[in-house]
């Protein structure tokens, strides 16, 4: 069975929590931009690709509750829903890039009148939807060549069908190794704080019978020194042009192991995730999550009252660490600043305030 990340109904987005995983299986309904942008926020929804997607939706329910506004009151609202869901999260691209295009499809459409902007709106966020199963299941058709039969397979975080419109990046090239008849057997980093991986990943990876083993992210250098694992495989929530990569905190300290063993590293993300603006990841923001994610397990602290705690969610891999970015475009190679090149386009458009103050 499809594991259906997110649905669209009657004018409503309805995410599946992940929060509540694996325990539970339950949908939030929103029902307009604030509430997307909270469960983008909250992590009830997560991933880039997904949140990107998300947002798309939350621009849509943001023109829907625009009762009674017109011209540029309906324009000023708009600004204000561009703005709160881009807050919601910094690091992952794909977030703005959705934002820009739906900013492009207001810009056209806004002549025309409200009603048919959002009914705009509304066609170009389903098509963001499956444009990102598309590219997903493209990704897995390209970079499944990269995985041998009977391959040990190491993933980081959760780069599956929950942290996208449906699929999966990283673990989109594992499926369709699957597919392919190889076998594989996948080890799953938990990916503390917020266990993305003991939470999410083995829930997706145990949903289709894959096989796998769960371990803690201290346990992966012992296994690369026992030659257990042939290669590691992760997704990525922006990609500088140079071929740096932001992804979940544990990333570079797996991309370290992984050259110090000889062990190719791969990364596996839509086009969406390449940052054109970025020649490399020294300005790619940070975002830090609250201390409760380290000191709590759940509703219960394991940490001494008063102990502070660090937590930045994503660290910057550097490219030289990475074996090849797998996208829906092809397989890039080193040197990435001249291969990505090839792919990494402009955005579509300015944001509303930037295009003011050029007037």
């Amino acid at each position: 069975m499809p594991i259906h990340t997110m649905r669209w109904r009657n004018r409503k987005l309805y995410l599946l929590d992940q929060t509540q995983l694996p325990w539970k299986e339950k949908y939030r309904q929103c029902r307009d931009d604030r509430e997307v942008a909270q469960a983008i926020r909250n992590m009830v929804v997560r991933g880039a690709p997904a949140i990107g997607v998300a947002a798309a939706f939350g621009m849509v329910l943001g023109a829907l509750a625009a009762r009674g506004k017109t011209g540029s009151s309906f324009r000023r609202h708009m600004e204000r829903v561009a703005k709160t869901l881009l807050a919601a999260r910094p690091t992952a691209v794909n977030l703005r890039w959705a934002i820009e295009r739906m900013q492009a499809v207001l810009d056209q459409y806004g002549p025309q009148g409200i009603s048919t902007v959002r009914k705009a709106l509304e066609a170009e966020a389903l098509s963001i939807f499956q444009e990102d199963q598309a590219a997903n299941r493209e990704i897995g058709r390209q970079g499944e060549i990269l995985i041998p039969d009977g391959a040990s397979i190491l993933t980081h975080c959760n780069a599956g069908a929950l942290a996208t419109a449906g699929y999966g990046t990283a673990l989109g090239v594992i499926r369709a190794a699957v597919a392919a008849g190889k076998k594989v057997h996948v080890f799953i980093d938990e990916t503390r704080p917020f266990l993305q991986g003991a939470r999410l990943t083995a829930w997706e990876m145990m949903k289709e019978r894959i096989p796998c083993t769960l371990i803690t992210d201290n346990m992966a250098g012992a296994l690369m020194a026992q030659g257990k694992i042939d290669l590691v495989i992760v997704g990525a929530d922006r990609i500088a042009t140079n071929g740096d990569v932001a992804n979940k905190i544990g990333t570079y300290a797996l991309a370290c192991l992984s050259h110090l063993h000889r062990i190719p590293f791969y990364v596996a993300a839509p086009q969406s995730t390449i940052d054109p603006r970025l020649p490399n990841g020294a300005n790619i923001p940070i975002e830090h999550r609250g201390e409760s994610e380290v000191t709590h397990f759940g509703r219960y602290r394991i940490a001494p009252r008063g102990m502070r705690a660090w937590n930045p969610a994503f660290d910057v891999t550097p490219h030289r660490y990475i074996r090849a970015i797998i996208t829906e475009r092809g397989i890039f190679l080193k040197p990435f600043s001249k291969s990505l090149s090839r792919i990494a386009t402009p955005p579509a458009l300015p944001h509303f305030a930037d295009r003011r103050r050029r007037k």
